[in-house]
């Protein structure tokens, strides 16, 4: 789970210091970029990410999680390299697209990882407490952006991002197990059975079962009658999500901005944004794993709606940072939650693949965050509609949240939550 955390609070990063950096992208005069075309931009990485979840999904069952996540890392921190030495915003917008390709391989593979290490009863905590490493890396974007940008440009904070090649990389490589359902599924089973007893984890019975009936491949499993419709509630639930994650990460400090706080006050709620995520997820999470996500989940997305709706009516300061807090509990939290939803309804078997296909038909509301928070701007709107326009997908999200199957209440073993501890 800590290999997993530092894995996504570096995706979380990568993905965030965008925002962090466009309004001194806007300022660079050598590039000229308009805020439409900054959130063109900001789209391109996510493009990458849609592509590279849904293969990853089918990767990660053919060739390993563990390789996978290991590629996907090195893919992304070369590429910020590539960013922060591009010579022109084309350039820069090609390699955020290409970065995106590995950075979609990331989630849905710590996913998948955590929730096969972790027991039933502690799936959705071990999930939140995992990806809280996603919201910690937005908190690093923005303080570094503080600290560092006025001194050193925007270029400094994509050099930055190349640091888990270095730092993260040789730990996985060292550390980090390979998936048991993999190397039974795969035949090896003496390999699995030593890796379990080292992690005093027990071995998945399920998988060589299932896949000895005809040998179906997930993909095919998935798409089942069992699978195919919570498999489209879940993605078009995660387009919400991602929706409001990306589009409010990209454009938060810009908006914030325009509506009369300074650059330094404007990075401050992007902070805030991403404490609220890191800690009200881990604070929700037990409950999910008692009550069930399904509820929790509407509360988070209603929540994300409410607040996000009450920013549009400036008030105090102290009280604009608490209302900036829960819509990032409520954006970046309820992704977290969703996530572990997905993890905690499909089987092991194709439980890597059910997260690279939320996560990746997700992909096209993360595409769509950054261009229409960028065309809100250049509209020049009313404020007040810049952040009711982000409202309304909220408010989306929490109706379709009611149609999603019921939640396991995982506090409740049962022989298929024994063998999805696996």
């Amino acid at each position: 789970m800590g290999l997993c955390f530092a894995v996504i609070m570096f995706d979380g990063y990568d993905l965030i210091v965008y925002g962090a950096t466009v309004p001194a992208l806007i300022k660079y005069a050598p590039w000229g970029l308009t805020p439409t075309e900054a959130g063109v931009i900001g789209s391109y990485a996510l493009v990458g990410m849609l592509i590279g979840a849904l293969v990853a999904g089918v990767a990660t069952d053919a060739v390993g999680r563990r390789r996978v996540l290991l590629i996907s890392v090195s893919w992304f921190s070369l590429s910020m390299v590539a960013c922060a030495m591009a010579p022109s915003a084309e350039f820069f917008g090609l390699f955020r697209l290409l970065g995106g390709l590995g950075l979609g391989g990331v989630m849905p593979t710590a996913i998948a990882l955590t929730a096969e290490y972790s027991a039933g009863h502690r799936r959705s905590l071990n999930n939140a407490l995992m990806f809280a490493g996603y919201p910690v890396g937005g908190i690093l974007a923005a303080a570094l952006a503080l600290a560092l940008m006025p001194v050193f440009g925007f270029r400094i904070m994509y050099w930055i991002g190349a640091a888990p090649l270095v730092i993260v990389v040789p730990l996985l490589w060292r550390y980090l197990p390979e998936s048991l359902s993999y190397l039974v599924a795969k035949g090896r089973r003496e390999e699995a059975a030593l890796l379990a007893a080292r992690l005093d984890t027990p071995l998945p019975e399920a998988v060589p079962a299932v896949r000895g009936q005809g040998a179906k491949s997930p993909v095919t499993v998935l798409l089942s009658r069992r699978h195919i419709g919570p498999a489209v509630l879940f993605a078009i639930t995660s387009f919400f999500g991602l929706l409001l994650v990306y589009g409010l990460n990209t454009w938060l400090p810009q908006i914030m901005k325009s509506a009369g706080y300074p650059l330094s006050s404007s990075l401050l709620f992007l902070v805030m944004m991403n404490v609220g995520a890191a800690v009200g997820s881990i604070l929700v999470a037990p409950v999910g794993d008692r009550l069930g996500m399904k509820p929790v989940t509407a509360v988070t997305f209603g929540a994300a709606a409410l607040s996000i709706y009450l920013l549009s009516s400036p008030t105090a300061s102290w009280a604009m940072y608490a209302l900036v807090a829960v819509a990032g509990f409520g954006t970046i939290g309820t992704q977290i939650m969703v996530n572990a939803y997905v993890a905690m309804h499909f089987p092991p078997e194709v439980r890597a693949t059910a997260l690279g296909w939320t996560l990746g038909v997700g992909r096209l509301g993360a595409i769509v965050g950054p261009t229409f928070g960028g065309f809100l701007l250049a509209a020049d709107l009313t404020m007040e509609w810049n952040f009711y326009a982000f409202a309304i997908p909220a408010a989306a999200g929490a109706l379709m949240v009611f149609l999603l199957p019921k939640g396991v209440r995982a506090a409740s073993p049962s022989p298929d939550a024994v063998a999805g501890r696996a």
